[in-house]
């Protein structure tokens, strides 16, 4: 009886994973712990990423037509629901389908500041831009000066009278190649300035 007892016990041991093996079954489990958090943390942000761009879209600036308000290489983000939510309003900066076209062919998009909302009369005189006969304050004007003449307009039912802040260079609502911009053209409003960090926030 003695001696079975002590072969039960050598067996016992002998049955007994090695303590590298247990470490090696830890190490294992831990990684694919890891690995799932991983792929989990992935899915959430990827998840996330498609409701942000649902609403909201990054834009690079190219042009100087809105200086000094938006520069070239600026980063900024575009709120595609602003106008689901609430009415556009003069001032707003936004970004829409033009009638020119890109290097490719396509309708070029531009971003111009909103002046004129449908109904209103639009003119320009050597002292500056009139709505409904009255002169407009406008600060954000590079140079405080828009060149040209323009005769009064209405604008349309459903249009916008758009300008670029930079009134030298911008072709905007006073050339024939832009002119008024119908509302399903327009994409978004532009609210953030996300780069350069220097100059980043809400856009005015």
């Amino acid at each position: 009886m003695r001696y079975e007892k002590e072969v039960v016990g050598r067996d016992a041991i002998a049955d007994l994973p090695p303590v590298k093996a247990q470490q090696r079954n830890v190490e294992q489990r831990n990684a694919m712990r890891s690995t799932g958090l991983l792929l989990r943390d992935i899915g959430i942000a990827v998840i996330v990423l498609v409701l942000i761009l649902q609403f909201y879209k990054p834009t690079i600036v190219f042009e100087h037509s809105m200086e000094d308000t938006l520069h070239p290489e600026d980063y900024v983000f575009l709120s595609k629901k602003a106008f689901v939510f609430g009415e556009i309003k003069s001032g707003d900066i936004v970004v829409f389908e033009s009638k020119l076209l890109d290097e490719r062919g396509s309708p070029k998009s531009l971003i111009k500041r909103v002046i004129g909302l449908p109904g209103d009369t639009m003119e320009v005189k050597d002292d500056g831009v009139y709505r409904n006969g009255v002169r407009l304050n406008e600060p954000y004007v590079k140079g405080e000066i828009t060149p040209g003449v323009m005769a009064p307009v209405k604008v349309p039912e459903d249009s916008y009278f758009v300008l670029g802040d930079n009134r030298k260079v911008s072709m905007d609502s006073r050339t024939s190649e832009v002119g008024f911009v119908m509302s399903e053209k327009i994409k978004g409003k532009v609210i953030f300035r996300l780069f350069p960090l220097s100059t980043a926030g809400v856009i005015q």
